[in-house]
């Protein structure tokens, strides 16, 4: 694989680090390789209340995430291949991907940046799913 890891598999990287960490009661996890990519998917998971402050640390080569867990992810994961989805098409993708109605997010990469699946939605917005929080 090398030293170069493609976007897809950082994002994967960082959805496993969190459940992982998540999953051991740790209060914070580090997130390797970093990536303008996921700190905009760490920012929507802190927005939603799924994990508390992040920050970025350099360590002269691609950067680590340090990211503070409070408990509140029971699953999180990368969704591949990277659907494109319709502003109006949202309803499927939660009903396969998260367990209820109104439970957890889908992570959307939209013209207008990364959000969540709600704001794409209320905003009529496209894009393409990089994955989801609950």
């Amino acid at each position: 694989m090398g030293d170069v890891m493609s976007a897809q598999d950082i994002l994967a990287n960082l959805f496993t680090t969190l459940y992982n960490n998540e999953m051991r009661n740790k209060g914070e996890c580090l997130i390797i390789p970093a990536s303008k990519l996921a700190e905009e998917v760490l920012r929507v998971a802190q927005k939603y209340g799924y994990i508390g402050e992040f920050e970025f640390i350099d360590d002269g080569r691609a950067g680590k995430l340090r990211a503070q867990l409070l408990g509140r992810i029971h699953k999180c994961g990368v969704i591949k291949p990277r659907f494109p989805v319709r502003g109006d098409e949202y309803y499927y993708w939660e009903r396969k991907y998260l367990p209820a109605y109104g439970v957890g997010i889908l992570i959307v990469t939209t013209d207008l940046g990364v959000m969540s699946h709600m704001e794409a939605r209320k905003r009529s917005l496209g894009g393409r799913l990089l994955g989801y929080v609950y």
